[in-house]
């Protein structure tokens, strides 16, 4: 029996699974890890100890679930965009700098801005610079840590890594290139170093390829850890963002897909490069289509946090700690009788563009309990959703048909606040998440399946519509609070 091999590297769990050509799921695994915050802005993961170490796991847990299957092909995907420095011989170097979460390259942010421009870096990759970017973090490393960068080949990614691991060979996809800014043309959608190559060498990034190309064979050191045959097809692989997008059926212009995960991240795609400075663009995991996407810096998290602070957490599995905290949001109101939450815990991406921004309440009286406060948060994530889908919304193209994925589709007040604020139906995905989407990769780029035999793979489980018309409201008094707490926070330095 031929099987797909998928696995996805998350912020904070890895997933695997093993998908037969018709999209039936012959066995899923998991493991859990954490992330590393060595100082205040910083955000690393060990890529041996973590990425690497868990695919080891994850794919011996499956080949033992089901030792007869033959493993046709394998795609990873993983957070990103990271930047990890490594040698010739592919050792990483220092702890991988984790994607938009990690804020410390503001300085060098503002240098390659001071050297080619704000308009030219639009121009250029479609983007502002922002913690998204990789490309000041692969900077930073240039300038803080020279030992480093004098020994680093290539400044790879977490997939790619993962890639290099499995087959010896060395590639990244054009979906996460384009998010190295400023060092990727996106119209001619390939490296471009003119005017920084001094500051970042041209010849440490890796070379460029599509998602669901073959990058190499797996090694037979590689199969030794992992029990993946030597030989099997490796995929160049994505992220895991782009990755669930593939795997929720999102791969047609005007798609929209919704993550609701511990952050929140948004992916809308286009026909052609489509430039907006307030939101991200890059090409899509397969060929002939772009994105235009948004994040949150926060999501989960912030639920995850006002459990914690609630004491809703007995210890008894985070499925009771969630049904506490949801019995609390729903003995408010909707709107929370005035209180306001501000999800800023990690600063806000799209289309905030503010690492320094934090998270806040407004709103309270002596009236205000536990579940003003519990619902404040849902709804306070909601509204930073919205705001960035609704920026999604307005940049242009057609109507689009939205697709909710991600844990965060288990609240029901979370997705209806989403609906209620951009006036949008969204149907929820019945996936296995961005581990899946790998898998739908190895099928397509093997010549298994069409793309199109792939999509008919996913299906589909509730639908939630828009119960208000008053679209925008309250994610405008979301950003009104935001701005007003900013021009103090300013008035402050």
């Amino acid at each position: 029996m031929d099987l797909f091999l998928g696995i996805d590297v998350g912020t904070y769990e890895t997933k695997g699974v093993l998908v037969d050509a018709a999209g039936v799921v012959h066995a899923e695994a998991r493991a859990r890890h954490g992330i590393s915050t060595p100082a205040p802005g910083w955000v690393e993961q060990d890529a041996d100890a973590v990425w690497w170490a868990d695919v080891v796991a994850v794919a011996a847990e499956l080949r033992a679930a089901v030792p007869d299957a033959v493993i046709a092909a394998v795609a990873c995907s993983a957070i990103g965009p990271c930047v990890l420095p490594v040698d010739a011989e592919l050792r990483p170097l220092r702890p991988a700098i984790l994607y938009g979460v990690d804020t410390r390259a503001t300085e060098e942010i503002g240098l390659l801005e001071e050297r080619l421009g704000a308009d030219e870096i639009v121009r250029r990759t479609g983007n502002v610079l922002t913690s998204q970017s990789a490309g000041p973090k692969a900077l930073w490393v240039e300038r803080h840590e020279p030992e480093v960068a004098a020994q680093t080949r290539w400044y790879l990614t977490s997939q790619s890594y993962l890639v290099a691991r499995l087959t010896g060979r060395v590639a990244i996809d054009h979906a996460t290139a384009g998010y190295f800014h400023p060092c990727y043309d996106l119209a001619r959608q390939e490296w471009d170093l003119d005017g920084i190559a001094d500051l970042i060498p041209a010849e440490k990034l890796p070379p460029l390829a599509w998602s669901s190309e073959v990058a190499g064979a797996v090694t037979p050191a590689a199969a030794a850890a992992t029990g993946i045959p030597a030989g099997t097809p490796v995929m160049v692989g994505t992220t895991d963002a782009v990755a669930e997008a593939v795997g929720s059926s999102v791969v047609a212009v005007d798609d929209l897909m919704l993550m609701y995960g511990s952050s929140g991240y948004f992916i809308r795609v286009t026909a052609q490069p489509h430039v907006d400075p307030r939101l991200w663009a890059a090409p899509f995991a397969l060929p002939g289509r772009f994105v235009l996407a948004a994040g949150t810096s926060t999501a989960g998290t912030a639920t995850r946090w006002i459990a914690d602070l609630l004491g809703l957490d007995h210890g008894d599995g985070d499925t009771a700690m969630f049904g506490r905290l949801m019995d609390l949001v729903r003995a408010a109101p909707p709107g929370s009788n005035g209180v306001l939450h501000l999800p800023h815990f990690s600063g806000e991406r799209t289309p905030v563009h503010d690492p320094d921004a934090r998270a806040a309440f407004t709103g309270l009286s002596l009236g205000s309990g536990r579940a003003e406060l519990a619902r404040a948060v849902v709804e306070g994530v909601g509204a930073s959703v919205a705001q960035a889908v609704s920026a999604l919304l307005e940049a242009g193209g057609g109507e689009p048909r939205a697709v909710a994925v991600g844990g965060g589709t288990r609240n029901e007040v979370l997705l209806q606040t989403v609906s209620d604020l951009t006036g949008l139906t969204q149907r929820t995905a019945a996936t296995l998440g961005a581990a899946y989407g790998d898998a739908m990769l190895a099928a397509i780029g093997t010549g298994a399946v069409t793309e199109e035999q792939a999509v008919g793979w996913v299906a589909f489980s509730d639908e939630v519509r828009p119960g208000t018309d008053g679209r925008f409201r309250d994610a405008d008094r979301h950003v009104q609070t935001y701005r007003a707490l900013r021009a103090v926070r300013e008035g402050e330095r």
